[in-house]
């Protein structure tokens, strides 16, 4: 099955996608910050990468997905720009001015809102693992 990465401070949430995907056969790995999920992906092989926005930042997770998936060869992250990111977020619940999400803007395959149902994000997982990179 596929290494996860799950970027988010809330360790609730978590333990709840820890053990979602981990029931499913899937290795986690975890981290609070986009600083240590930096860290945890120059360490281990990732397949997919599930992105909270609002972290040590309001805009953390915004901030690291266009930095993980910056189309320049030579930004310092190239090496990771073809890993999926699902941003899965509260942000728009706790920040409703921010209207529209721009999903031309926002440099992730598939954004979510908290909560999800388990099997609903285990769908949506295994179609992002399923899709052909290009």
């Amino acid at each position: 099955m596929a290494t996860i990465l799950i970027i988010d401070d809330d360790s609730d949430i978590v333990t709840a996608i820890r053990m979602t995907l981990e029931h499913a056969g899937h290795s986690v790995k975890d981290a609070p910050n986009g600083k240590a999920g930096i860290k945890a992906l120059k360490a281990t092989p990732i397949d997919l990468i599930i992105l909270d926005v609002m972290m040590d930042t309001p805009t953390e997770g915004f901030e690291l997905a266009k930095e993980l998936h910056n189309p320049d060869p030579a930004s310092k992250y190239a090496q990771f720009n073809k890993i999926p990111i699902l941003m899965l977020t509260a942000v728009q619940s706790k920040t409703p001015l921010l209207g529209e999400i721009d999903m031309d803007y926002l440099p992730v395959e598939l954004y979510v809102d908290k909560p999800i149902d388990p099997d609903d994000l285990l769908t949506k997982v295994e179609w992002m693992l399923s899709r052909e990179t290009v």
